[in-house]
This record gives C-alpha cells, sequence and structure tokens, in this order.
C-alpha cells in the first residue's frame, strides 16, 4: 500500500530557505548561492540578516581578488541571496535547513510554524549537532521529510556534511539530500541519530577528557595544546578549539551525548559549567580558556596564566655527552637528533653487531636528509662521526645523559635503570622514553631516583617536534630545569606533565581511537565513513582507523589496557572488536590486516 509520501514527487531542490543567520547559517547561505541555489535567508533579527549580507559581500570579494570567481559570478551569488525577518518568506522553498540555537524549545516551535508554511513537497532539515532528528521530526507534522544536515564550521572551507537520518525518514529523501550534498561540493556521510553523530561524538569526547586535563592542574593549557597539536598534527590544540566552538555549545552537546550514552567520559567537565555560567564562553565572548584581544578576536593576549618566557629559576646541569640504550627505531632516531645538535652519542646495545646496524640505519637517514637538500654532505658526515656504537653499557660510564629506548616492558627497563646506576657517574641524568609505564618505577630501581625523568620523544623522532618531559614525585628541579633546556637545544617543544599512565598524547589520543572502533563494533557508521569524518570534519591528518593500523592494535590495546587500569573507568575498558582483532594476529599493516588489508611487501 503507498504512503502518501510515495505519491508525491521530489522536487530538484533549486529553493533553500535557511532559517538563523549566525555565523553557521550565513556560511551555508555563501555555500549555497555560489553554486547556483536560490536562497531565502531568515532571522527574527533584522541586524543578523543585514549582517549576513555584508559576510557574504565580503567573502565573495575575496574570492574574486583571489581569482576563484568573477566579478560578474559573484555579482551573480550576491543576487540569489534574499535576506527576510518573517519565516512565511520559506513558503516556496524546496529545502529548508534550520539553524536557530541548541534548543528544543526554539527547534521544535521553528518546525511548527513551518508546518503551516512550506509546500508538502518541502524537505525540513536541521543543522543540529546535539539534539535528537527524531524528536525534532516526531514533532512535525511531515516526520518523514524531516532529516538532519550537519554542516561544520566555517561551512565554506568545510568539505564535511553528516546527513542524519530517523527512524521515521523516507530513504528517498536521504537519498534527496545527499545527491545535493554532492552538488555542493561537499562529502557526505550518512549518519543514524544519536548526539554527535559521528565526527562531533568522538571529537567532543576527546575536547572534554582536555578540559577535565586541564581542570586537575595535571598539565597547563598551553602544554595540553601543543602537545596535541605537535604530537597528533592537529591544526588546533582542543581548549582553543573549545574557546572558537564555544564553551557553551560544547557544553550543550555533551549534556546531549551524557543523556544518551551515560558514559562518564561524555559527562561535561565541571570547568565547562563554570566558564559558561561566568559568561566566559570562548573567543565570542573574548574570553575563555584563553584571553583575547577583543570579542571574536582569534589574536590571543597575555593573561594571569600566561606562562614567562624562562621560567625556570633553577639552574641545570651541563650536558654534553649522551648515552642512548637501544637498537630499534627510536634508539636511532633519538641517536640522531642529538647528534645534529652537536652532542657526542655513545649508541649501546644488547651487542656490538647491533648498535652498528642502528648506526648504519642512521647514516642512511642522514644521507637522505643530504639528497633532500636538508643538510650538506660535509655536515652529515660530522653529525655521523658524533655517534659511537657499542656493545657494552659499560661505555655510558662519563655521560652526562643515559636515555633508555629499549623495548616496553616494565621489568626489562628496571633491569636497565639498575645498570645505569653502577655505570653512570653521578650527577648523571638517566630518562626513559617510555609512553605508558610509570617513569617512577625505574627510578626506584635506583639509588638516586632524584636523577631520573621521563623525556617521551614521537616517532619518527626526528622529524617529529614534541617531547613529554614527564616528572615525578622525586624528581629534582635542575634536573627538570636541564632536560627542558636541552630540549630545546636540540629543537623540540617540551611539555610538563606529571607521571601518570598515557601522559598528555596517549591520555587523550588511545580513548578517542577506542571510541571509534566501538562505533564500528555498534554498527553505528563504517570505518571509511569515521575515518572520512575525523579528517574532512576535525581536520585530522589521518582517520582513526588509518592511524590504529599504522600504530598497531596490539600497541593500542596495550596503551588502552594501562589507561583503564590506571583510571578505573568503565568508559576506557578496550572495545572488544580491538581485543578479537589482537587475539587473531590482525595487528595492522606490520602484518597485512588489521582493520583494513595492506598488500605484503
Amino acid at each position: 500500500m503507498a504512503t502518501p509520501f510515495s505519491d508525491t514527487p521530489l522536487s530538484p531542490l533549486k529553493t533553500v530557505a535557511v532559517v538563523g543567520l549566525g555565523t553557521m547559517g550565513t556560511g551555508i547561505a555563501e555555500v549555497l548561492t555560489r553554486v547556483g541555489r536560490e536562497v531565502v535567508g531568515i532571522d527574527i533579527d533584522e541586524a543578523a540578516a543585514s549582517k549576513a549580507v555584508a559576510t557574504l559581500e565580503t567573502a565573495t570579494a575575496r574570492a574574486v581578488s583571489r581569482g576563484r570567481m568573477t566579478e560578474r559570478e559573484r555579482e551573480d551569488a550576491l543576487a540569489r541571496f534574499r535576506t527576510f525577518t518573517d519565516l512565511r518568506a520559506a513558503a516556496d522553498a524546496d529545502l529548508v535547513i534550520e539553524v536557530v540555537p541548541e534548543s528544543y524549545e526554539v527547534k521544535q516551535q521553528v518546525f511548527r510554524a513551518l508546518d503551516d508554511i512550506v509546500r508538502p513537497d518541502t524537505i525540513l532539515a536541521t543543522g543540529t549537532n546535539a539534539l535528537s532528528v527524531t524528536r525534532l521530526a516526531a514533532d512535525s507534522a511531515r516526520p518523514e521529510r524531516v532529516l538532519g544536515l550537519h554542516f561544520f564550521n566555517p561551512a565554506p572551507a568545510m568539505r564535511l556534511v553528516e546527513i542524519v537520518s530517523s527512524v521515521l525518514t523516507a530513504p528517498a529523501v536521504v537519498t534527496a539530500v545527499t545527491n545535493f550534498a554532492l552538488d555542493l561540493g561537499k562529502e557526505p556521510v550518512a549518519v543514524g541519530d544519536r548526539p554527535g553523530f559521528v565526527a562531533d561524538g568522538l571529537l567532543f569526547g576527546y575536547l572534554n577528557q582536555a578540559a577535565a586535563m586541564y581542570e586537575s592542574k595535571y598539565a597547563s593549557r598551553e602544554d595540553i595544546d601543543a602537545a596535541m597539536k605537535l604530537g597528533c598534527g592537529l591544526p588546533m590544540g582542543p581548549l582553543a578549539l573549545l574557546d572558537l566552538i564555544g564553551i557553551d555549545t560544547a557544553r550543550t552537546v555533551l549534556e546531549a551525548m551524557y543523556a544518551a550514552s551515560q558514559d562518564r567520559l561524555h559527562a561535561p567537565a565541571p570547568i565547562l559549567k563554570q566558564l559558561s555560567e561566568a559568561g566566559l564562553t570562548g573567543r565570542k565572548a573574548g574570553r575563555g580558556f584563553y584571553t583575547y584581544e577583543a570579542p571574536n578576536s582569534p589574536v590571543v593576549v597575555r593573561d594571569a596564566l600566561t606562562p614567562l618566557e624562562d621560567d625556570s629559576l633553577v639552574p641545570g646541569r651541563t650536558v654534553r655527552s649522551v648515552g642512548v640504550a637501544g637498537s630499534g627505531t627510536m634508539a636511532s632516531g633519538i641517536a640522531e637528533v642529538f647528534a645534529k645538535a652537536g652532542y657526542e652519542v655513545v649508541l649501546a646495545a644488547r651487542t656490538e653487531e647491533k648498535a652498528q646496524a642502528a648506526k648504519a640505519r642512521i647514516g642512511k637517514s642522514l644521507a637522505r636528509s643530504v639528497d633532500k637538500g636538508r643538510m650538506t654532505t660535509e655536515a652529515a658526515a660530522q653529525t655521523l662521526d658524533r655517534i659511537r656504537p657499542t656493545g657494552s653499557y659499560d661505555d655510558f660510564a662519563d655521560v652526562d645523559l643515559a636515555l633508555e629506548a629499549v623495548a616496553e616492558d616494565l621489568e626489562v627497563k628496571r633491569q636497565l635503570f639498575a645498570t645505569f646506576d653502577k655505570v653512570c657517574k653521578p650527577g648523571a641524568i638517566l630518562a626513559t622514553t617510555t609512553s605508558s609505564l610509570p617513569v617512577v618505577a625505574c627510578a626506584r630501581a635506583t639509588s638516586r631516583p632524584q636523577d631520573v625523568i621521563g623525556m617521551h620523544f614521537f616517532n619518527p623522532a626526528p622529524a617529529m617536534k614534541l617531547v613529554e618531559v614527564v616528572r615525578t614525585v622525586l624528581t629534582a628541579e635542575d634536573v627538570h630545569a636541564t632536560v627542558r633546556a636541552l630540549c630545546g637545544s636540540i629543537r623540540k617543544h617540551p611539555v610538563d606533565c606529571g607521571d601518570r599512565a598515557g601522559f598528555i598524547v596517549n591520555a587523550l589520543l588511545f580513548p578517542y581511537l577506542n571510541n571509534a572502533v566501538k562505533m564500528v563494533q555498534e554498527h553505528y557508521a563504517s570505518l571509511d565513513d569515521i575515518d572520512a569524518a575525523m579528517k574532512l570534519g576535525g581536520g585530522y591528518p589521518m582517520g582513526p582507523f588509518e592511524l590504529l593500523d599504522v600504530v598497531g592494535l596490539d600497541v593500542s590495546l596495550a596503551i588502552e589496557k594501562v589507561l583503564h587500569r590506571e583510571f578505573r573507568d568503565p568508559g576506557l575498558a578496550p572495545a572488544p572488536l580491538l581485543e578479537h582483532l589482537v587475539a587473531a594476529g590482525c595487528l595492522g599493516r606490520k602484518t597485512g590486516r588489521g582493520f583494513r588489508e595492506y598488500a605484503k611487501r
């Protein structure tokens, strides 16, 4: 039996009404006018409507100046945009996109009013990223024609569009809107109706954890943001991003996510409520986690929390020579970094042969740098000459810094630190590159725990700028001061963090990766759609499943287990799908199969 909807032909979606002309509504209007759609812009505030016109004029003028459109195309685009303050202006629209404030009451008022205004065949789309599309649809007289159309900010630049169907949405409507998004030059991803959808569902949990990390005074806002930019290649740090999104908006999204999931990782960090209720909502208010030059300005200015350029009042120790223990990729990379910076390096492995092989690997790396014009042949030769390979840790007797980069096994590291304690001279700094094990456990294996610190380099060490500097409760102040200064001398960016599982980067990164696995496990979205959503919607250099396969599923699982064991949060329990793949030997690229299959080399 045919439904009334199936007898109604779909219109080609040529005329689009955008309800709400804030930043997002204006951005969507710009996208639509530039691809030839007639746009009816509606906002109850006449000033907002006027501002939207001015914004479009400025944006299109900039596009002309950059050669991205002609003056004639600009005039045509502006002529296609008309603004009104009355919702009845949407009467002839084929598609209505609402982007009014994130409130059920406000959005439901808009949808109820539209039911009496638009044609029976008009499609209604909500731009929400936090509220239930199903609930909004159920309140409409035409629930089969209601869906979510979630653009990302700034809409003209961001390619991702999430198309959210409820159980009531007709498949033909989803198809029509998907084709519409493609016509706009966007990358549509089809998702089901749950708070946050794909991109924000993963992003906001991570942002919330970062806010909680800052609130606990575990690390400074600058160090948290620098760690995630430099350690993960993200375009913005999480706290700066919260300021950009709006702290009140983030709190609303997280409240909706928590109501649906009851996952503590989604329960808004108290600081988000405190800042929101104080009116410190981020850039738009001129102050949030950071202080800005003016409301809506991107320029951060100094405030009482801004660290001094040189905040160390403690004199450090002298470091001229460095011992690196290990023969793997990380050990050879770290040895290369120090040698390039002019330090004499003793590279020690379990055998002379392994140490020589590690030095040979460094030689090949330096040769590639010469080939790419990054250093001269003479400089490469001098760098390699500074590295002395050895099969005995006794050769660490005179180094000023002994740094281990061996297997991520606590007993192996403890035994090595006991050896350092015996062979290294008094006053030598002893450092571990561990990414997940307790630094203090290494320190307690020595008779000089005050000299032990964590220096977590990122792979590949020559390219990655970040070093997490990990103090234990026993680390001496001058040791910390020395290592921070040392990072500067080898052209790395140090961030301070305490001795707890995951430090900064892994503590924020791996719960995000684990939640992505849970999405696939629950059949909410596909691997490809999740990877596309995070790259296109979040600006991530790699999607979560690409990254998991590169890191190694076994390594990822081990880190997840460490985080779960340390913080005892049920939301950090490793996803069963991740455990199953590891048990099956599907460890990622290194085995030829992880979440995806790879051609054998």
